[in-house]
């Protein structure tokens, strides 16, 4: 076998950016500042490719700015149930976007986690932007408590106080995980779940599941808005929309066998 040399013409921030893929793959989870010391390059340098995977989904980051690998880097993405749940959602948000003219997710629940997917920019000016690839606490998320609002109440208490959530640092004190519990309750009342400044400060946001009868769903689409128009996210016309948008993206999947399991 002969031996593979760098090319002469290799193409510096290409030749870093797969490192930094390799990176992703070797560990569960990575920093800017490891990435930029692997590299030898300033952390700006580290942070800007990385955000650049993100938008490729080669790498995903939690709400404490750690990276890991993305569904692009998963061992058989051709047959990654995700990617084609996103490929058969995308036009039905891209439309429920221009309805409502905000900025629209597909969110999936990984644990204590949600996980964007996918994102359909709204048309205004001033919008949220692409969260495509961003992981943020399911608790706190409009999408995370649409979807494990479809959870037995015993499910979620196990999820926030068992041992493997004591193990990762993800359990709820007693008082919080009443608060949640409590909050997922009014989730099922009403059909949807509500995030008013509980990610970001200034953003406001809306989630429903997509969910069967008898089954707790995986993944929920959310409307997310500047905290200025929260309430008009929550107008009986935009939740109708979104409800519509479930069961539409619901029954494809469905019908292409291609709905992920909670």
């Amino acid at each position: 076998m002969s031996i593979v040399k760098k090319p002469g013409y290799a193409v510096d921030s290409v030749d870093r950016a797969l490192q930094l893929i390799v990176l992703l793959q070797e560990r569960d989870w990575l920093r800017i500042t490891d990435a930029a010391t692997s590299l030898d390059v300033a952390p700006s340098t580290a942070h800007r490719l990385m955000a650049m995977l993100v938008y490729r989904g080669f790498a995903l980051q939690d709400d404490q700015r750690r990276y890991c690998a993305g569904p692009a880097l998963r061992a058989d993405s051709s047959a990654d149930p995700t990617r084609a749940a996103v490929s058969i959602a995308r036009p039905h948000l891209e439309a429920l976007a221009l309805s409502v003219r905000e900025t629209v997710n597909l969110v999936e629940r990984v644990g204590v986690t949600a996980r964007y997917l996918f994102t359909a920019e709204g048309p205004q000016l001033l919008r949220v932007g692409n969260r495509t690839g961003s992981v943020l606490p399911a608790h706190l998320s409009s999408g995370g408590k649409a979807i494990l609002a479809t959870l037995p109440a015993a499910s979620v208490a196990q999820l926030y106080t068992g041992r493997q959530a004591q193990k990762t640092a993800a359990s709820l004190a007693a008082a919080e995980l009443d608060k949640l519990q409590q909050e997922l309750t009014e989730a099922r009342e009403r059909g949807y779940a509500v995030n008013l400044g509980r990610t970001e400060a200034d953003l406001a946001a809306v989630g429903a599941p997509l969910a069967t009868t008898g089954r707790a769903a995986a993944l929920a689409i959310s409307i997310t808005s500047p905290l200025s128009r929260g309430a008009e996210i929550q107008q009986p016309e935009v939740i109708t929309a979104l409800h519509a948008t479930c069961q539409a993206v619901l029954r494809d999947l469905q019908a292409e066998g291609a709905l992920p399991t909670a």
